[in-house]
């Protein structure tokens, strides 16, 4: 019986812009979380605080993570709302 083999596909590289943009939607995806994470820690059980406090510190650690490296790749905190309000106009349109 013969092999076959899949045909390996060519990765394509991103953009900067494209990457840019990744790093602002996965910043403002990570404060969401963040931010949807407190609400249900506040309104835990004594059994799941636990959870949700290593939840919200995990995801704490990460949003600094990546603010530390948009600020490291020129991208400022203004231009994170500026996009952020170009992503909520798209998704309306979108709509």
């Amino acid at each position: 019986m013969q092999e076959q083999y899949i045909k390996d596909k060519k990765i394509i590289e991103k953009s900067e812009r494209d990457k840019r943009a990744e790093l602002v939607k996965s910043i403002l995806d990570a404060r969401e979380e963040l931010n949807q994470l407190n609400k249900n820690f506040e309104y835990a059980d004594k059994d799941m605080i636990d959870y949700y406090t290593y939840q919200l510190k995990a995801n704490q650690s990460k949003l600094d993570y990546l603010i530390k490296f948009a600020k490291k790749n020129g991208i400022s905190l203004d231009m994170l709302e500026a996009i952020k309000m170009k992503i909520y106009m798209q998704n309306d349109e979108v709509v």
